[in-house]
Protein backbone atom coordinates (compact mmCIF):
# COMPACT_ATOMS: atom_id res chain seq x y z
CA UNK A 1 0.00 0.00 0.00
CA UNK A 2 3.05 2.39 0.73
CA UNK A 3 4.02 2.33 -2.97
CA UNK A 4 0.48 2.84 -4.00
CA UNK A 5 0.54 6.16 -2.10
CA UNK A 6 3.32 7.11 -3.85
CA UNK A 7 2.46 6.58 -6.76
CA UNK A 8 -0.63 8.08 -6.28
CA UNK A 9 -0.16 11.61 -3.80
CA UNK A 10 -4.09 12.72 -4.83
CA UNK A 11 -5.86 9.55 -3.13
CA UNK A 12 -7.54 10.24 0.00
CA UNK A 13 -7.12 8.23 3.05
CA UNK A 14 -10.39 6.41 2.30
CA UNK A 15 -9.42 5.88 -1.38
CA UNK A 16 -6.51 3.83 0.06
CA UNK A 17 -8.56 2.14 2.60
CA UNK A 18 -10.96 1.41 -0.04
CA UNK A 19 -8.58 -0.47 -2.27
CA UNK A 20 -7.12 -2.09 0.82
CA UNK A 21 -10.10 -3.67 1.76
CA UNK A 22 -10.40 -4.88 -1.88
CA UNK A 23 -7.36 -6.92 -2.39
CA UNK A 24 -8.09 -8.37 0.81
CA UNK A 25 -11.48 -9.36 0.24
CA UNK A 26 -13.08 -12.84 1.62
CA UNK A 27 -15.06 -15.34 -0.64
CA UNK A 28 -18.27 -16.35 -0.15
CA UNK A 29 -18.91 -18.39 2.58
CA UNK A 30 -19.22 -22.11 1.64
CA UNK A 31 -21.98 -22.81 4.40
CA UNK A 32 -22.33 -23.51 8.10
CA UNK A 33 -20.89 -27.10 8.84
CA UNK A 34 -24.43 -27.72 11.30
CA UNK A 35 -27.47 -25.42 12.09
CA UNK A 36 -26.65 -25.27 15.85
CA UNK A 37 -23.23 -23.95 14.70
CA UNK A 38 -25.01 -21.09 12.43
CA UNK A 39 -27.37 -20.08 14.99
CA UNK A 40 -24.76 -19.69 17.62
CA UNK A 41 -22.36 -17.53 15.55
CA UNK A 42 -25.22 -15.50 14.33
CA UNK A 43 -26.19 -14.64 18.07
CA UNK A 44 -22.77 -13.54 18.58
CA UNK A 45 -22.74 -10.04 19.32
CA UNK A 46 -21.01 -7.36 17.76
CA UNK A 47 -21.32 -4.74 19.67
CA UNK A 48 -21.87 -4.27 23.64
CA UNK A 49 -20.19 -7.49 24.79
CA UNK A 50 -19.82 -8.45 28.40
CA UNK A 51 -16.36 -7.37 28.31
CA UNK A 52 -16.81 -4.40 26.33
CA UNK A 53 -19.39 -3.11 29.01
CA UNK A 54 -17.50 -4.32 31.77
CA UNK A 55 -14.54 -1.46 30.53
CA UNK A 56 -16.71 1.18 30.05
CA UNK A 57 -18.19 0.90 33.48
CA UNK A 58 -15.18 0.78 35.04
CA UNK A 59 -13.80 4.17 32.75
CA UNK A 60 -17.30 5.30 33.84
CA UNK A 61 -16.48 5.05 37.18
CA UNK A 62 -13.70 6.74 36.83
CA UNK A 63 -14.98 10.02 36.41
CA UNK A 64 -14.29 9.38 32.46
CA UNK A 65 -16.77 10.33 29.65
CA UNK A 66 -16.92 8.57 26.16
CA UNK A 67 -18.67 7.84 23.10
CA UNK A 68 -20.04 4.30 22.14
CA UNK A 69 -19.52 3.02 18.64
CA UNK A 70 -18.36 6.24 17.28
CA UNK A 71 -17.72 5.99 13.43
CA UNK A 72 -14.21 5.62 12.35
CA UNK A 73 -14.19 9.12 9.86
CA UNK A 74 -14.45 8.36 6.56
CA UNK A 75 -14.93 4.70 7.21
CA UNK A 76 -18.87 4.56 7.31
CA UNK A 77 -18.96 0.92 8.29
CA UNK A 78 -16.62 0.73 11.30
CA UNK A 79 -16.58 2.17 14.39
CA UNK A 80 -14.62 2.72 17.52
CA UNK A 81 -15.79 0.86 20.34
CA UNK A 82 -15.29 3.72 23.21
CA UNK A 83 -13.74 7.01 21.64
CA UNK A 84 -12.73 10.06 23.92
CA UNK A 85 -13.42 12.81 20.80
CA UNK A 86 -11.57 15.53 22.62
CA UNK A 87 -8.61 14.03 23.47
CA UNK A 88 -9.08 11.71 20.25
CA UNK A 89 -8.31 8.29 22.23
CA UNK A 90 -9.83 5.56 20.45
CA UNK A 91 -10.46 2.26 22.56
CA UNK A 92 -10.67 -1.07 20.99
CA UNK A 93 -12.10 -4.37 22.52
CA UNK A 94 -11.05 -7.19 20.32
CA UNK A 95 -12.58 -10.34 21.19
CA UNK A 96 -9.84 -13.38 20.78
CA UNK A 97 -11.19 -15.54 18.24
CA UNK A 98 -12.46 -12.99 15.51
CA UNK A 99 -9.01 -10.62 15.74
CA UNK A 100 -6.76 -13.80 16.46
CA UNK A 101 -5.68 -12.92 19.84
CA UNK A 102 -2.35 -15.35 20.09
CA UNK A 103 -2.88 -16.43 23.84
CA UNK A 104 -6.73 -17.57 22.80
CA UNK A 105 -7.92 -17.09 19.08
CA UNK A 106 -8.96 -20.41 17.65
CA UNK A 107 -8.60 -22.15 14.22
CA UNK A 108 -12.26 -24.10 13.57
CA UNK A 109 -11.81 -27.35 11.75
CA UNK A 110 -14.57 -26.96 9.73
CA UNK A 111 -14.31 -24.96 6.52
CA UNK A 112 -10.85 -24.06 7.78
CA UNK A 113 -9.08 -22.74 4.40
CA UNK A 114 -12.21 -19.91 4.37
CA UNK A 115 -11.73 -19.34 8.66
CA UNK A 116 -8.19 -18.90 7.53
CA UNK A 117 -9.02 -16.31 5.35
CA UNK A 118 -11.60 -14.30 7.21
CA UNK A 119 -9.22 -14.01 10.04
CA UNK A 120 -6.52 -12.85 7.96
CA UNK A 121 -8.65 -10.06 6.72
CA UNK A 122 -10.30 -9.38 10.08
CA UNK A 123 -6.43 -8.60 10.80
CA UNK A 124 -5.98 -7.22 8.00
CA UNK A 125 -8.64 -4.45 8.35
CA UNK A 126 -8.00 -4.16 12.28
CA UNK A 127 -4.46 -2.68 10.56
CA UNK A 128 -6.06 -0.22 8.10
CA UNK A 129 -7.98 0.75 11.01
CA UNK A 130 -5.45 1.75 12.84
CA UNK A 131 -3.31 3.74 10.12
CA UNK A 132 -6.68 5.64 8.89
CA UNK A 133 -7.20 6.78 12.90
CA UNK A 134 -3.46 7.14 13.39
CA UNK A 135 -3.40 9.06 10.03
CA UNK A 136 -5.87 11.83 12.03
CA UNK A 137 -4.47 12.26 14.47
CA UNK A 138 -5.67 9.49 16.87
CA UNK A 139 -4.35 7.13 19.34
CA UNK A 140 -5.55 3.81 18.80
CA UNK A 141 -5.52 1.58 21.96
CA UNK A 142 -6.42 -2.08 21.42
CA UNK A 143 -7.19 -4.38 24.45
CA UNK A 144 -8.27 -7.92 24.33
CA UNK A 145 -11.54 -9.28 25.93
CA UNK A 146 -9.71 -11.53 28.47
CA UNK A 147 -7.94 -8.59 29.43
CA UNK A 148 -9.46 -7.71 33.47
CA UNK A 149 -11.51 -4.48 32.91
CA UNK A 150 -9.01 -2.77 35.58
CA UNK A 151 -6.25 -2.88 33.51
CA UNK A 152 -7.38 -1.88 30.21
CA UNK A 153 -8.85 1.32 32.04
CA UNK A 154 -5.34 1.97 33.75
CA UNK A 155 -3.89 1.96 30.46
CA UNK A 156 -6.87 4.19 29.18
CA UNK A 157 -6.31 6.83 31.54
CA UNK A 158 -2.65 7.03 31.30
CA UNK A 159 -3.21 7.79 27.77
CA UNK A 160 -5.37 10.30 28.65
CA UNK A 161 -3.72 11.93 30.79
CA UNK A 162 -0.36 11.58 28.35
CA UNK A 163 -2.89 13.38 25.58
CA UNK A 164 -4.00 16.29 28.24
CA UNK A 165 -0.69 17.02 29.71
CA UNK A 166 0.75 17.23 25.69
CA UNK A 167 -2.89 19.56 24.83
CA UNK A 168 -1.69 21.70 28.18
CA UNK A 169 1.65 22.50 27.28
CA UNK A 170 3.42 19.44 29.29
CA UNK A 171 5.56 16.96 27.12
CA UNK A 172 4.20 13.98 25.44
CA UNK A 173 5.28 10.69 26.72
CA UNK A 174 6.68 8.58 24.05
CA UNK A 175 4.74 5.48 25.71
CA UNK A 176 1.66 4.67 27.33
CA UNK A 177 2.33 3.79 30.82
CA UNK A 178 0.18 1.39 33.04
CA UNK A 179 -0.10 3.04 36.49
CA UNK A 180 -3.36 4.65 37.71
CA UNK A 181 -3.09 8.29 38.34
CA UNK A 182 -5.84 11.13 39.25
CA UNK A 183 -7.42 13.07 36.25
CA UNK A 184 -6.64 16.66 36.54
CA UNK A 185 -8.05 19.15 34.08
CA UNK A 186 -5.87 21.93 32.10
CA UNK A 187 -4.58 24.84 33.88
CA UNK A 188 -4.41 28.02 31.46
Amino acid sequence: MGDLMNEREDLTLTEVSRLAMAAQSVPRHPGPSSDGISERMSSARRRDTKPEIALRRELHARGLRYRVAYPVPGQRRRTIDIAFTRAKVAVMVDGCFWHGCPEHGTRPRSNSEWWRTKLAANAARDADTNRVLQALGWLVIRVWEHQPAESAADLVEAALQDRRAATCGGIKSAAVIPEVRPLRACQG
